[in-house]
């Protein structure tokens, strides 16, 4: 194939949707439509104890949520699709805003009951402000939920979409009997089965063919045929041009976890979704054709197999090909590095690629050469854009519970801050180490870690802060300045690279702050322009 047709197969896309709406059941369903893996192991069920194909971190397995993007990659009708699971759970909002850097469009998944939640309206939020194309999958129609339109409704109003169904349900929760797949006009039946791997569907060229009234009951057909006029009155027709410019939204129904819609979904998604679209770096827009490689990395994950303490940097690849044993330039450091195992995620399976093409993700062994958003180029000097760590909100002091593993706790500290899990500052004042987390229960998972990664124990103990502000002086030398580190000495730190970073304790201190010192400038995220 021709690297033209190679870049025109892919498709990278992410899953975001709030926790418990069923992301990683309809990943894992993609995933056995791609024949990736056999069984799909019911995420919720406990009897299966092989957990979720994308789950592999043993605090998700134990708390049934995913805390960690996972990577996977399956073919399917010669597509090659590359899912990144996000975590739901806001706890970890950042680790999922990063990894929409990564992607070339977005399925968002919403709960039939519960309708759109607070998570998926940020989420969708940072989707917009990017023009990712979206797709909507509206789950759990095998249960009680609200009205399809009413749903649509709230879609349209709660995230600012403009939407257009491409497939509808004939009846809900109890009554629920199947799909009409609007896209190819064909209706597939509900059995309630979920062990039958794959339903048949029923073509219907024609709504009002009585075959119809037989197969869904009279009222079902009666009601059916309204619904679809109606659809047809008041949604836009579906265009892909508006789709692809993230002004139009398609939306799906079924049940991820009967297996029903999904496949509606994956053959609509793989006609329409975009193939890797360019990415603008500091100094112009790459485009994916272009024959140099360049690509950045949006994850890094310390221990991905706990036997071998490795890390893995997932850079995902904008243009060129990215080879095995090929030189490339590591841009911030203004070194050159070779990768002679670079692997490449398909289902469970680690694989080593000799080559990889843009929109692929490759997880390159990492002996701390990397940090977030890190561009590797061949040569050209540039970056690429909106990688940010986000000001955390939660503060706490780490106290080291095992003086005789100091030294383990130090290197595990550092590793884990360098995947992003949370930030780390140091005060200027003692030296003490504070940890920064978005959400609260990235603690226990650092604690967990350490100890079962590392061999440390740590505790914690409050720090009174409300925000942490990146600081840039206009003029370093200035008496202001001066006058600001004397006043502020006991909040001011230093984050992992360095730059200097003032601990607020409230909104009010940083209003007081900024009109007192006007040339000392504040940032809340760490991409200081």
């Amino acid at each position: 194939m021709s690297f033209t047709e190679e870049i025109k197969r892919r498709r990278t896309f992410g899953i975001i949707s709030h926790p418990d709406a069923g992301k990683t059941t309809l990943t894992e369903k993609l995933l056995l439509f791609g024949g990736a893996i056999q069984e799909a192991g019911a995420v919720k069920n406990n009897k299966i104890k092989k957990g979720a194909t994308s789950d592999f971190m043993e605090i998700e397995r134990q708390r049934g949520i995913s805390v960690a993007t996972s990577v996977l990659a399956f073919n399917y009708k010669d597509k090659k699709i590359n899912i990144l699971d996000t975590p739901g759970h806001k706890d970890f909002a950042e680790d999922t805003f990063r990894t929409l850097t990564a992607v070339d469009s977005v399925i968002v998944v919403i709960d039939v009951a519960k309708g759109v939640e607070e998570q998926t309206e940020k989420l969708v939020e940072v989707c917009r402000m990017r023009n990712i194309p979206m797709i909507v999958f509206i789950n759990k129609l095998d249960r009680e939920g609200k009205d399809a339109f009413d749903l649509m409704d709230e879609v349209e109003k709660k995230l600012k979409l403009r939407v257009t169904p491409l497939s509808f349900p004939i009846g809900m929760g109890y009554d629920f009997q199947g799909i009409y797949n609007l896209w190819e006009k064909n209706i597939n039946l509900f059995s309630g089965d979920s062990r039958k791997n794959i339903e048949d569907t029923i073509a219907f060229s024609d709504i009002n063919n009585p075959e119809l009234d037989k197969i869904v009951g009279e009222k079902a057909a009666i009601k059916l045929r309204e619904e679809l006029e109606l659809i047809d009155e008041v949604y836009p027709p579906f265009s892909r041009e508006e789709y692809l410019e993230g002004d139009l939204q398609p939306v799906f129904f079924g049940s991820a976890l009967n297996n029903f819609g999904v496949r509606e979904l994956l053959d609509c998604f793989i006609e329409i979704a975009p193939s890797p679209r360019p990415k603008h770096s500091d100094t112009r827009l790459v485009e994916p054709t272009e024959q140099k490689m360049s690509g950045f990395v949006f994850k890094i994950h310390a221990n991905m197999d706990p036997k071998h303490r490795d890390r893995l940097a997932f850079i995902k690849i904008v243009s060129g090909t990215f080879e095995r044993n090929k030189p490339y330039s590591h841009v911030r450091l203004n070194k050159s590095l070779k990768f002679s195992s670079p692997n490449a995620f398909f289902a469970e399976k680690k694989e080593i690629v000799d080559i990889s093409y843009p929109g692929d993700i490759v997880g390159l062994h990492d002996t701390g050469n990397f940090k977030i958003g890190d561009t590797l180029t061949e040569g050209e000097e540039m970056n690429f854009k909106g990688v940010p760590s986000f000001s955390p909100e939660h503060f706490r002091y780490i106290n080291n519970a095992d003086p005789m593993k100091a030294k383990q706790l130090e290197k595990g500290i550092d590793q884990l801050m360098d995947e992003g899990v949370a930030q780390l500052f140091t005060l200027e004042m003692n030296n003490r180490k504070i940890i920064g987390t978005v959400g609260a229960l990235q603690y226990e998972v650092i604690q967990y870690r350490l100890e079962h990664e590392y061999g440390a124990k740590c505790s914690y103990e409050n720090f009174p802060a409300h925000k942490a502000c990146w600081i840039k002086p206009v003029d370093p030398k200035s008496e202001e300045f001066a006058e600001f580190r004397r006043i502020k000495q006991k909040f001011l730190a230093h984050d992992k690279y360095g730059q200097l970073v003032f601990l607020a304790d409230s909104e009010f201190t940083i209003q007081m702050t900024q009109s007192k010192f006007p040339n000392v400038k504040m940032f809340f995220t760490s991409e200081m322009e």
